[in-house]
């Protein structure tokens, strides 16, 4: 069990990064109501099952991946239950095979280290460039569950919030993921 705050609606007090800060700045913003909790540093989906629990919602799974010369950079958000297939990625959306970003990459694109990759980064200038890709299950919940840009911040906002008002204010439009069968 991870040690977590209480249930919040309100930002924290002090901001760890510089795209923390702009995440709860552009909810505010956008009148984006948020629940968040904050916790000890939690990197695996399996670290987020408590927070699930506490938000009453299911944490998405956001990769961040490239081509094999980083000439397409990808930001993946699907169910945190399963299993990223490669090929499966690729084929749907017609390039060439996709891996895991540099770590170096993940930091200077979009303002986190690794488990802390978030729809939010797309707010960020480095992240222009990346194109966003949505599974469709995800779409499905009502809730969107993901890291405000850190390994100790996690919220759930309405899903509908995220690909209608963030999506657009950020410039970016996404691709619809129905997985291989």
């Amino acid at each position: 069990m991870i040690l977590m705050s209480e249930v919040q609606t309100q930002p924290p007090k002090r901001y760890r990064s510089e795209l923390q800060a702009l995440v709860y700045r552009k909810l505010q913003e956008l009148e984006i109501l948020f629940e968040r909790v904050d916790t000890e540093e939690v990197i695996t989906m399996k670290d987020c099952e408590d927070i699930n629990q506490k938000l009453h919602m299911k944490m998405v799974k956001t990769l961040f991946l490239c081509t094999r010369h980083q000439r397409e950079m990808f930001l993946f958000i699907t169910t945190g239950d399963r299993r990223f297939d490669s090929n499966s990625f690729s084929t749907e959306l017609g390039v060439s095979r996709v891996s895991f970003a540099p770590e170096q990459s993940m930091e200077e694109m979009l303002g986190t280290k690794i488990g802390a990759a978030t729809v939010f980064s797309v707010l960020l200038k480095s992240a222009d460039s990346v194109r966003v890709v949505i599974d469709w299950d995800v779409l499905k919940e009502e809730y969107y569950g993901c890291s405000d840009g850190t390994t100790t911040g996690y919220m759930k906002v309405k899903t509908q919030d995220i690909v209608a008002k963030l999506l657009p204010e950020s410039g970016h439009s996404y691709v619809l993921y129905k997985r291989q069968k």
